[in-house]
């Protein structure tokens, strides 16, 4: 569908290709036992992925900063668990989850093989909202990073999906029309209206169970790509 039109092909990072859900739930796990925290991981993580989907959106709007993002995804996740956790510990928690995220490099399944299948015929790229000093070592450390020719996260721009700024910085950057250029990426508001909002074309990898969108292409799998591209 998109062979003729398309030359760059911009991904998002996490629930795209970095299997976020897994590493993190892994990086608290290393986290609670080092730091002698006793509490059921399980119950934690239920309470936590969607408290930490709730921050980040209020991140992508402005409305919180980095810092309190860290904080106050783990104080209102234990304060749902009635677990009485210091504000010290938590602030330990919060820096040593930044240290060990990137160590833990889980992908989803086809991710190399989708990569490798593209990039004989697009310049590949990536737009994250991620923190800047964690995500060129995910990249790095899954054995992904020499794939893409640019990487924009939005501490380099200083705005977020799915503000068009980002975009249109990372147009730019790449050297390519929105016309001639795909976003593919799990999150419905930052990436897929983010990206259609400056002309992109887009395909919305799913992976988060959300609820599909009146128009544009679905994905359910990584290795649905081949199909347009």
């Amino acid at each position: 569908m998109f062979r003729e039109q398309i030359t760059d092909v911009f991904f998002d990072l996490d629930h795209t290709l970095w299997d976020f859900e897994k590493n993190s739930a892994l990086t608290y796990q290393k986290i609670f036992k080092e730091n002698q925290l006793e509490v059921d991981i399980q119950q934690f993580l239920k309470l936590y992925v969607p408290i930490n989907a709730a921050h980040w959106k209020l991140f992508r709007e402005e409305k919180i900063g980095k810092e309190e993002l860290r904080f106050s995804r783990l104080n209102t996740t234990f304060t749902q668990m009635n677990v009485t956790v210091a504000d010290d510990m938590i602030y330990q928690l919060a820096d040593d989850y930044i240290t060990h995220l990137s160590t833990f490099n889980h992908l989803f399944d086809g991710v190399h093989e989708v990569l490798t299948y593209l990039k004989p015929n697009y310049k590949l790229h990536i737009i994250t909202n991620g923190f800047q000093e964690v995500q060129n070592y995910k990249l790095k450390n899954s054995r992904i990073a020499d794939y893409f020719d640019c990487v924009i996260d939005s501490e380099m721009v200083g705005v977020k999906k799915p503000n068009p700024l980002i975009f249109e910085y990372s147009l730019k950057k790449a050297s390519v029309e929105a016309t001639k250029s795909l976003m593919i990426g799990d999150n419905a508001e930052a990436d897929i209206l983010g990206a259609k909002n400056v002309g992109m074309h887009t395909i919305h990898f799913n992976s988060n169970e959300e609820d599909e969108l009146d128009e544009g292409i679905t994905i359910y799998k990584l290795e649905e790509l081949k199909k347009y591209l």
